[in-house]
């Protein structure tokens, strides 16, 4: 599909890897709307890229309805929104679990469902999720980031046969361990085994390319990190035992999930 004069939907747009999808979008002709819950952050990025704002707080399933009817005219949806969701279940409260899978994969599914319909419609659109290479491999502490990312890979995979024929495309865009954004860039972790990085611009890239090819699963990741979550999608067990016998994750693991806490 072609994106230049597209209506554009973005959410998550605040972060690093937001920044990167506007900055792509808008340079390839979008007619750029961003979402987000932290106002002034939104406003600047919205002022950067020249996009419309529309506030809201995916954790709010009142917000999310409303996210879809403002914005029922989107050619193409960039769900990006997520929350970390890192560390153990049993440090989690009701609320938090509740928090992460709403706006890990309640939104996400509900506005496809709500703006796919439109697009039907109109015989033309794309939906875009970006998910996570942890959708395809679990690690410890991140059981419920990884039932989020495993969900929403499920979704993609089976929506892109149901809207077969409609004229709407769905892709799933899956990073990596991404540097300058995100987990390693707020905690100065480092990666697992030192495995290498990939930029937000290259996730930025890999999420034009599915929009532009219908593709259906891009995963922005280098060649030794995809090939070792398919083997770990296809031999959990196996990969269980690898991670545990793995030295030096222990510390790095603790650091990016007291990091992340407050982000709960």
């Amino acid at each position: 599909m072609e994106i230049r004069g597209s209506r554009v939907l973005l959410t998550g747009a605040t972060g690093g890897i937001g920044e990167a999808l506007a900055s792509a979008l808008t340079a390839r002709g979008a007619r750029l709307a961003v979402s987000g819950r932290r106002e002034e952050a939104l406003r600047a990025t919205a002022r950067t890229h020249g996009a419309d704002t529309v506030l809201a707080d995916l954790a709010d399933r009142a917000d999310v309805a409303r996210l879809a009817r403002e914005c029922a005219d989107t050619d193409v949806l960039v769900a990006n929104a997520a929350l970390p969701a890192s560390g153990e279940l049993l440090d989690y409260t009701e609320d938090q679990i509740d928090r992460a899978l709403d706006v890990n994969l309640r939104a996400p599914v509900l506005l496809s469902r709500l703006l796919a319909e439109r697009m039907a419609a109109r015989g033309r659109g794309h939906i875009v999720l970006v998910g996570s290479i942890s959708g395809k491999a679990a690690t410890r502490s991140s059981s419920l980031y990884n039932a989020t990312k495993f969900g929403l890979r499920g979704f993609a995979l089976a929506l892109r046969q149901d809207l077969a024929g409609t004229g709407v495309g769905v892709s799933l865009v899956q990073p990596g361990f991404v540097r300058d954004a995100g987990m390693f860039a707020r905690t100065g972790a480092a990666t697992p085994n030192r495995i290498r990085t990939v930029t937000p611009e290259q996730v930025a890239e890999g999420v034009v390319r599915a929009v532009r090819r219908d593709l259906c699963e891009v995963n922005v990741a280098p060649l030794e990190l995809r090939l070792l979550s398919a083997v770990a999608g296809q031999f959990p067990r196996f990969a269980e035992r690898v991670q545990a016998r793995a030295a030096g994750l222990d510390a790095p693991v603790r650091q990016i999930v007291e990091a992340q806490r407050p982000l709960r």
